[in-house]
């Protein structure tokens, strides 16, 4: 039988030539695609840190990256500027997938002019930020830059004023992330400062806003890039930084965690994954957690492991103000935002640092519709003279604003204790929440009943002869004060705790209270929230 294959025609076999038009488009966009050179790639590289372009392709989805602005180029033409011609005036910008879902980013070049930010760079980023607003999806900044461009001037200054009002625009209205993969220095610090969450890399990721050399200058302090602005001193003493990454690989693998916890936008909510983890599953360790000695430490990672979905936590600043613990995890496989007290450090006492952590977090979680859980566990306020002339009144006021102005869904659980102001602090029920437990060994009081008993029958105590009959009579006074003042049944009965539960149910409880709040909707609450760096 004849072959119906169609043979094709001798010029069709011929290499196809290119019009001028498209060979003149490919050889510039090949030109700008080097970036800074062979010379300053490898040099990049010698820094074990990567382009601009492969960090986009590390984030996004393969092939899903749309490049914008690429034949952008600067309108400067002092100090050489317009000969250089940088490409892409520094910075990569455009849109993709991440985890099938769109968002928009920009990555600075350190290849170009050090990453340097001039007023055409200035505006590439405006202009991806102006898209990620108008349609709802988040916007991922990758900052690798020696700060404003010295050689436009004031321009560069209005570049960064222009991107700092954009921050501010979109906050609260779709997630913003900063990740610092290079120096970040000047008043360019100021634009990771605005945006949601910061992610750092060691021993390649440095911020500050005068560098080592201005500080010797100014104080005589000898310090270096890492001490002065490193991921250690951010992610530990600054509060600045909320996640710290072993390597550029491993920080974009968090980032992509990270937006599958966070919906698009302020009017969606995060996206339901499957959960294979039964809701009614027990947590028999937590009978014998909720019974230790009130003063007797434990890390509260090992609840929140047990009531997650697959045991699975996304730590949230980890590094920073361990006294409290907040971060991502999921139940019933549904996206949800943890606060909790951790008696591993300072005995789980607020102080200023806490609150400040804490009250941004929640912040955070309202505006992007994330229900919040709370963990209580606190002895009071961290005492001090340090802390009162620090203020912590105000800022132990931010974590009480951020509470009562949150509308999304808000369930607390006292652990073992929560005594005074901190009670209060902690999601209690007057303060809003929706729906409070308490295990049934808890201390609920205005302080603890070893401390009360002191104020309360100090005469008593005085009056005994001896220390037997004091101790004897210490601990009669203790175990009625507990009884009567300081018992979950007492403070169920005001209706300030929905219910005392067995704490095996824990998980259970909460997943059934998040499905009923579901849908929750407080009419005219539902305005922009900005989230503002407290």
């Amino acid at each position: 039988m004849e072959s119906t294959k169609s043979t094709p025609p001798e010029h069709a076999k011929k290499e196809r030539v290119a019009a001028p038009s498209l060979a003149r488009l490919r050889q510039m966009t090949e030109t700008v695609l080097q970036g800074g050179g062979e010379k300053a790639i490898a040099a990049q590289k010698g820094k074990n840190k990567f382009t601009a372009r492969e960090r986009i392709a590390y984030l996004f989805d393969e092939g899903s990256f749309q490049e914008t602005g690429l034949l952008v180029g600067t309108r400067c033409t002092d100090f050489g500027l317009k000969e250089k011609n940088p490409p892409s005036d520094g910075v990569v910008t455009g849109f993709g997938t991440i985890n099938g879902r769109e968002a928009c980013a920009f990555a600075q070049d350190f290849t170009v002019l050090g990453g340097t930010l001039g007023h055409a760079h200035a505006m590439k980023i405006c202009k991806i930020m102006d898209l990620a607003y108008a349609n709802r999806v988040p916007v991922i900044g990758l900052l690798d830059s020696g700060g404003a461009r010295i050689q436009e001037g004031v321009e560069s200054l209005d570049g960064c004023a222009e991107v700092f009002h954009r921050n501010v625009k979109c906050s609260g209205v779709i997630p913003q992330i900063s990740v610092i993969l290079g120096p970040c220095a000047g008043a360019s610090v100021y634009s990771p400062a605005l945006t949601d969450l910061i992610f750092m890399v060691e021993g390649i990721s440095q911020m500050f806003v005068t560098g080592p050399d201005v500080v010797k200058a100014a104080t005589g302090e000898d310090v270096t890039f890492d001490q002065l602005g490193g991921c250690a001193a951010h992610a530990t003493k600054s509060g600045v930084c909320h996640f710290v990454a072993a390597s550029e690989q491993d920080c974009f693998r968090q980032v992509r965690e990270l937006l599958s916890f966070l919906p698009q936008n302020r009017w969606e909510k995060p996206p339901r994954v499957a959960n294979p983890d039964p809701v009614s599953r027990g947590i028999p360790l937590l009978e014998k957690m909720c019974e230790m000695d009130p003063r007797k430490p434990y890390r509260i990672h090992h609840i929140i492991w047990q009531i997650a979905d697959e045991h699975k936590f996304f730590e949230v600043h980890a590094g920073f103000a361990k006294n409290i613990v907040v971060g991502f995890l999921r139940m019933g496989g549904e996206a949800v935002g943890v606060v909790a007290n951790n008696p591993a450090h300072f005995a789980g006492a607020l102080d200023i640092n806490s609150a400040d952590k804490a009250a941004r977090f929640i912040r955070l979680l309202n505006a992007f519709n994330i229900p919040i859980v709370t963990l209580t566990d606190v002895p009071g306020y961290w005492p001090g003279v340090a802390q009162e002339h620090g203020g912590i009144i105000r800022h132990g006021a931010k974590l009480l604003f951020a509470y009562s102005e949150a509308t999304v869904p808000k369930i607390a659980v006292v652990i073992r204790k929560a005594y005074g102001g901190a009670y209060i602090a902690m999601s209690s029920k007057r303060m809003g929440s929706d729906f409070n437990f308490s295990s049934p060994s808890a201390e609920i009081a205005v302080m603890g009943p070893a401390g009360a008993i002191e104020i309360l029958y100090k005469r008593e105590l005085a009056a005994a002869k001896t220390g037997e009959e004091k101790a004897a009579l210490r601990a009669k006074l203790t175990a009625d004060y507990k009884e009567r003042f300081a018992s979950p049944y007492q403070t169920a009965a005001m209706g300030s705790i929905d219910e005392v539960i067995e704490p095996i149910l824990l998980r259970t409880k909460i997943i059934r209270a998040l499905r009923l709040l579901r849908d929750k909707r407080i009419p005219g609450t539902h305005e922009s929230r900005g989230n503002i760096p407290l």
